[in-house]
């Protein structure tokens, strides 16, 4: 098995340790891990700014630096749901097809590609799980309220397998945070309370550590834990599969 790492650019340029603890976490599982170093953006930031038709060279970079894995996993459900779900306006090559079909977000490929049974990990902290809107409701991550479906939940199950981890229930567990993209920057007052809403449910129950699969949801979260002062720490869920405290 050959796996393609592909990191986003946000992860790239602020949150530089989230990519190391995938590529660290994929290794000890003895997976072949290969980091394409001409990848860039998927081209979602444009695409979701409504410049879709502009994103097209970034799709085709994307392809041909991917073309070639037995699969592509990345630390965000969004990137990997707008790979698996948009580039269907540039033609459907076999290349183009088996990338869109090949894209992972982490904790999908751990359970259901890899499935693992345990992990090598410690975290012995109460943890509460923000389930990120891409990966909720576009790649099926997890089940959500408004689908009449049993309960699940691939970044609980994933979790589930690290020591001492205490996974803290949430009021509303699939609730979107407010950061949305552009629509953090375009509706900024929404936004904020919806964060701020999302903050105060975590810390109603208890929660020491808020993670999720997408860095972007959480950089958000962890602007407003921070401003306002609040006793949470924001980890990235490759970050806690990937420790040994």
């Amino acid at each position: 098995m050959k796996v393609g790492l592909f990191i986003p650019c946000y992860i790239n340029q602020l949150y530089p340790q989230v990519g190391q603890a995938t590529l660290e976490l994929l290794e000890k599982l003895n997976v072949e891990v290969v980091y394409p170093s001409g990848q860039t953006c998927c081209g979602q930031p444009m695409a979701n700014s409504g410049y879709e038709s502009e994103s097209v060279g970034t799709y085709y970079h994307f392809v041909n630096n991917f073309k070639d894995f037995d699969y592509i996993v990345t630390p965000s459900g969004s990137c990997a749901y707008h790979v698996k779900k948009h580039y269907d306006i540039i033609p459907q090559t076999d290349a183009v097809t088996g990338v869109r079909n090949n894209v992972y977000e982490l904790c999908d490929f751990l359970l259901n590609i890899l499935k693992i049974k345990n992990l090598d990990a410690s975290f012995p902290h109460k943890v509460g799980v923000h389930k990120s809107c891409h990966g909720l409701r576009g790649l099926r991550l997890g089940s959500c309220s408004e689908r009449v479906t049993s309960d699940y939940s691939y970044i609980e199950e994933v979790l589930k397998k690290v020591k001492g981890v205490e996974l803290m229930p949430v009021q509303r567990g699939d609730e979107c945070c407010g950061f949305g993209g552009t629509f953090a920057v375009a509706e900024e007052a929404v936004s904020v309370k919806m964060g701020k809403d999302k903050i105060k449910d975590h810390l109603e129950s208890g929660v020491e550590v808020i993670t999720a699969t997408d860095t972007s949801c959480l950089m958000h979260l962890e602007g407003l834990v921070n401003r306002n002062k609040q006793p949470l720490k924001i980890l990235h869920v490759a970050e806690i599969l990937n420790s040994n405290l």
